[in-house]
C-alpha cells in the first residue's frame, strides 16, 4: 500500500499507513521508509516512527515505545469516553427535569386558558344582568312618571271637555231673546259653570320629562382594556442569589431575615415580583421554623422566620422547587441566656406511637389521650404536617405537606387511608397546607404552592379546584354553614369565600395591623352563628367576622401571659362557642370564651407540643392538632 501524498502543514498522520503484513496482523507503516514498522513514537513531534527515521530526522528526538504510547493514549482515550458517559445521568435527570417544566408549562397554559375563558363567561353573564337591570329600571321609571303625566292629562282634558259642553248649552241663553230661556238656563248651567269656573286644577306638570343615563363607558372601557395579567418571570434557580445575617445566624426567639435576589439565566436582575419561592429551616428530623415570604414586587423577596430552640440547622431556599445558589445553607441559631424556657415545663415521654397518659401524685394531669405518628414517608409517618379536620363520620384528615399527601385516621388513631400525588398539574398536590370536610363529604385542600384549592370525594378521587388566579399562597381551610369554602390566603393576607363551584362569594382583609387587615393569617373556623374565626400570625391575634366579611372583635397580644399569644395558628370551635387556639410559638392550646375571654389551657405539659399547627374537634368531643415540630398529632381530652 502506497502512503498518500503529505504537505507540508499535514497532521501527524503523514508519516504512518495502516496495513496488515503476513503473520502480523495491522502494523503501523512508515510513509517514509515503505515497508518499514513502525515501533516507536517521537515525543517531540508526536508521530509514529520507524528505525530509519530514528537514524534520519528525528535522530535527536526523545521517542518511547509505540506500544506503550498506544496503551496510554488507549486508557486517556477510555477516561474521556467514561467521563463523557458519566454527564449522561446528569443530561437525562436535566431533560427529564426540563420535560416535567414543559408538561407544567402547558398545564398551566391549559388552565389559565380555561380561567380566561370562564371569568370572561361570568363577565358576560354579569353585563347581561346589568344590562337586564337597566332596562328593567328604565320601564319602571317611565312607567312612574307616564303615570303621573298621564293622570294629570287626563283631568286637565275633562275638565276642558266639561267646559266646553256647558259652554255650548248657553247659546242660545247668550242671544238674549228667550226671557224663559235665559233664566232656566242660568238655573241649570250658571252654577256649574260657576264652580268649573273657580275649580283649582293641576295647570303646573306634576312630573318631568328628564331620562338621562349615565355610563361611565371610558372608565369601564379602560378597566377592561387592562382587565387581566399573565404573571410569570424570568428567574432561575442557578443564578439566584441569597444573603443577609439570616442566612449563617440568628438568635433564639428573635425574628431573623433573608433577602433573596432573582435573576435571570445570564445572570441579569429580574425586576418584577410573583416568583414561586419557598424557605424552610429544618434539621435532619425536619422542619422547626414557621416564616413568612415578602415579595417586595421588584424582584426581590425577604424571608421572616423565628427559630425556638438553638442548634445547628438547615435554611433551604427554593425557587420553583429547585434549590437557588448556595442552598441549602448551614444556620447556627444561638441564644443570648443560658436556657429557653418552655410554656408547659415537663419530661419527655417514652416513643410510643399509641399511648394513653400515666397517673401522676399531682392533682393536675396530663390530657393527652395518645399520639400518632414519627418523621418519614410511610403510612402513618409525616414530614411537617399542618392542617387538621375532622368530620361525623369519626375521622380525623391530616395534611401531610412535606409529603404531598393527605392522611385519614379513626378517631382512636386507626391509619385508614391516604391520597395525594407530587406535581403541579390539577389533581396533584405540592404543598398542602390546609384540609377540611364539606358536609356533602367532599375533602377541600389548601395547596400554597400550586395557589389553588383542590375539592376531592371522600375516597380521593378529584373533582375540580377553586381559586386558580386568584389566590396567592391558601393556607388554611374551613366551611361555612351555607356550603362556602372560606380560603386563608396567607400570601395576600386576604379571606377568600367561594361557592364549592368556583364562584367568588366575596373577600376582604389586606395586609396590615387594623381591625380588618392580616399579617400572615394561618387557618379559620367557623361557629354556631356562621361567623368567621381568623388566626392572625404576626398580629399575635384572633379576629371574628361575620359572614359577610365585617369585623366584629379580636381578642388576644404578644406576649405569654393568660389569653396572649406568641403566633396563633390553629383554631376550632366547639357546640358552646368557646373558641380553642394553638399558640405556635408559645407551644400550648388556650381555650376563650366566645368573646375572647380566656377561659383555660389544654394541659400538654407531660408531653409537650413544639410548634403545633392545625387544630380540630373531632366527632367524640377531642381536641386534636398537628404537632408539626414532633413529627405526629396528638389528641387530647376536653371537658365542653
Amino acid at each position: 500500500m502506497e502512503a498518500q501524498q503529505a504537505s507540508p502543514d499535514s497532521s501527524s498522520e503523514e508519516c504512518t499507513v495502516l496495513e496488515a503484513l503476513p503473520g502480523k496482523g495491522t502494523a503501523l507503516i512508515c510513509s517514509q521508509h515503505k515497508g518499514k514498522v513502525s515501533v516507536l513514537y517521537c515525543l517531540a513531534c508526536e508521530i509514529s516512527v520507524c528505525e530509519d527515521c530514528m537514524n534520519g530526522e528525528h535522530a535527536e528526538h526523545p521517542t518511547d515505545s509505540l506500544e506503550n504510547i498506544v496503551d496510554q493514549q488507549l486508557a486517556a482515550l477510555q477516561d474521556r469516553v467514561d467521563s463523557a458517559k458519566n454527564r449522561l445521568p446528569q443530561i437525562r435527570r436535566a431533560v427529564q427535569s426540563l420535560r416535567d417544566i414543559l408538561q407544567q408549562l402547558n398545564s398551566q397554559r391549559s388552565s389559565i386558558e380555561e380561567d380566561i375563558h370562564s371569568s370572561f363567561s361570568e363577565l358576560y353573564k354579569t353585563l347581561d344582568t346589568r344590562k337586564s337591570v337597566l332596562l328593567m329600571e328604565l320601564e319602571v321609571t317611565y312607567g312612574l312618571k307616564q303615570k303621573v303625566l298621564q293622570a294629570q292629562l287626563d283631568t286637565l282634558l275633562q275638565e276642558e271637555a266639561a267646559i266646553n259642553y256647558n259652554c255650548s248649552l248657553t247659546g242660545e241663553a247668550l242671544d238674549g231673546e228667550n226671557k224663559a230661556v235665559i233664566l232656566q238656563t242660568h238655573k241649570d248651567v250658571g252654577e256649574r259653570l260657576g264652580d268649573l269656573a273657580s275649580q283649582g286644577l293641576p295647570l303646573q306638570p306634576e312630573e318631568n320629562d328628564q331620562l338621562d343615563l349615565m355610563m361611565e363607558i371610558e372608565g369601564l372601557r379602560k378597566s377592561i382594556h387592562n382587565l387581566g395579567t399573565i404573571v410569570t418571570t424570568n428567574a432561575v434557580a442557578s443564578q439566584t442569589e441569597a444573603s443577609g445575617e439570616g442566612l449563617e445566624q440568628c438568635v433564639v426567639g428573635q425574628p431573623a431575615t433573608v433577602v433573596i435576589t432573582t435573576r435571570d439565566k445570564s445572570g441579569g436582575l429580574c425586576k418584577t415580583g410573583n416568583a414561586i419561592i419557598s424557605a424552610e429551616v429544618c434539621t435532619p428530623d425536619g422542619s422547626v421554623a414557621d416564616g413568612e415570604i415578602v415579595d417586595h414586587k421588584n424582584g426581590t423577596y425577604e424571608f421572616q422566620y423565628t427559630v425556638k430552640k438553638e442548634g445547628h440547622f438547615s435554611l433551604a431556599l427554593r425557587l420553583y422547587d429547585q434549590h437557588i445558589k448556595g442552598s441549602p445553607f448551614q444556620l447556627k441559631v444561638t441564644t443570648n441566656s443560658p436556657g429557653s424556657r418552655s410554656r408547659q415545663k415537663g419530661v419527655r415521654r417514652g416513643g410510643s406511637l399509641f399511648s394513653t397518659p400515666k397517673k401522676r401524685v399531682n392533682p393536675i394531669e396530663d390530657d393527652l389521650i395518645f399520639r400518632i405518628g414519627t418523621k418519614g414517608r410511610n403510612k402513618g409517618e409525616f414530614t411537617n404536617l399542618q392542617g387538621v379536620a375532622a368530620c361525623s363520620e369519626g375521622k380525623i384528615l391530616i395534611a401531610d405537606s412535606n409529603n404531598q399527601c393527605v392522611q385519614i385516621f379513626s378517631n382512636t388513631g386507626e391509619f385508614q387511608s391516604r391520597f395525594g400525588v407530587r406535581g403541579r398539574l390539577p389533581g396533584q398536590l405540592q404543598r398542602p397546607t390546609g384540609v377540611a370536610v364539606h358536609p356533602n363529604g367532599d375533602i377541600i385542600i389548601a395547596d400554597y404552592d400550586n395557589k389553588w384549592v383542590s375539592i376531592f370525594s371522600s375516597e380521593g378521587k378529584y373533582k375540580a379546584k377553586l381559586g386558580s388566579g386568584r389566590l396567592m399562597g391558601p393556607k388554611g381551610v374551613s366551611v361555612d354553614q351555607n356550603g362556602h369554602v372560606i380560603v386563608v390566603d396567607n400570601k395576600a393576607c386576604t379571606v377568600f369565600i367561594f361557592q364549592p363551584s368556583g364562584k367568588l362569594v366575596t373577600k376582604f382583609g389586606s395586609r396590615g395591623n387594623g381591625d380588618r387587615q392580616f399579617a400572615g393569617p394561618h387557618f379559620a373556623a367557623v361557629n354556631n352563628n356562621n361567623e368567621i374565626i381568623i388566626t392572625d400570625f404576626h398580629n399575635h391575634s384572633v379576629k371574628v367576622f361575620n359572614a359577610d366579611g365585617e369585623f366584629l372583635l379580636k381578642f388576644g397580644s404578644n406576649g405569654e401571659g393568660n389569653g396572649q399569644f406568641n403566633a396563633p395558628t390553629g383554631v376550632a370551635v366547639d357546640v358552646n362557642g368557646n373558641i380553642i387556639v394553638a399558640d405556635w410559638g408559645n407551644s400550648r392550646i388556650q381555650v376563650f370564651d366566645g368573646s375572647g375571654s380566656f377561659l383555660s389551657y389544654i394541659n400538654t405539659a407531660a408531653d409537650p407540643l413544639y410548634g403545633p399547627q392545625g387544630l380540630a374537634l373531632t366527632s367524640d368531643g377531642h381536641v386534636v392538632v398537628a404537632d408539626s415540630g414532633n413529627h405526629c398529632f396528638k389528641v387530647y381530652r376536653y371537658l365542653q
